[in-house]
């Protein structure tokens, strides 16, 4: 009965942040006012500012479920840190993308050393070197390490977004609470309109990909039990096929049921 309460959630989860993209995407091109210094390309703000505050939600998760995991050692606590570091590290990478198509035209620059550019590029590569060692790791032992170093790169997530006020450079600073030289209403409203459609959309990704880790995680459990019982590695393939397709039936049997 687990199963279609899930697929419900995440179909629910489907319709909500279709709808509000699309919502969004009005917003940004139609309803909300152009900006007079930097004209069209400044909607580029909408997306770039809504997947940061997203990347950070997703990597303050993976702090508070790695020190869960070292606290209590459960396998739920590991499996949501990685889940919401790779979509987080995801966001990340649209944050650097968007990045530089919004400088170019301002700064007359792709990239510069700018200290928020800086540190928004070192909490990147901290969080794909989380993914790497927790994809390459195996056992509790790995885990631990992992969880230890997500705890650890969240530490750069405050540098990150007090740079601009600890520090002088080209970055603009934080126009959402500035109280001379702020963003307009309708720019306000559409910024936390684009906040929340990535905000449904990660809360979609991660039910999904935490789905998906304990599938991975039950089939390792069935396979390494049925290895350490010296099981003929030909039926041992066999079964952990037929345990894949079992998923899979049990995963279809669920959506039509929803």
């Amino acid at each position: 009965m687990e199963q279609p309460r899930k697929i419900c959630i995440s179909s629910v989860l489907c319709w909500i942040t279709s709808s509000l993209m699309a919502v969004a995407l009005y917003m940004v091109f139609i309803y909300a006012p152009e900006e007079n210094v930097m004209g069209m390309v400044q909607r580029i703000f909408y997306f770039h500012v809504s997947s940061a505050w997203i990347a950070f939600l997703a990597f303050f998760i993976v702090m508070v479920a790695s020190i869960a995991f070292l606290m209590t050692r459960q396998s739920r606590w590991d499996r949501l840190a990685y889940a919401s570091a790779e979509i987080g590290t995801l966001f990340c990478t649209f944050v650097m993308l968007t990045g530089p198509l919004w400088a170019k035209p301002v700064w007359n620059v792709w990239w510069t050393w700018d200290i928020r550019l800086t540190t928004t590029l070192v909490l990147w590569l901290m969080y794909a070197g989380y993914l790497m060692l927790r994809r390459y790791s195996e056992g509790e032992r790995g885990a631990v390490h992992a969880a230890v170093f997500g705890i650890i790169a969240f530490l750069d997530v405050p540098f990150v977004y007090f740079s601009v006020q600890w520090w002088r450079g080209l970055h603009p600073g934080h126009l959402v609470t500035a109280k001379n030289g702020g963003l307009a209403p309708e720019m306000l409203s559409t910024l936390f309109v684009c906040l929340l459609t990535f905000l449904c959309l990660f809360l979609y990704l991660l039910q999904h990909r935490l789905a998906i880790t304990k599938m991975e995680a039950d089939i390792d459990k069935i396979y390494r039990s049925l290895n350490e019982h010296h099981v003929h590695q030909g039926f041992l393939v066999e079964n952990e096929n037929f345990i894949i397709e079992e998923y899979h039936v049990d995963y279809q049997r669920g959506r039509k049921k929803s």
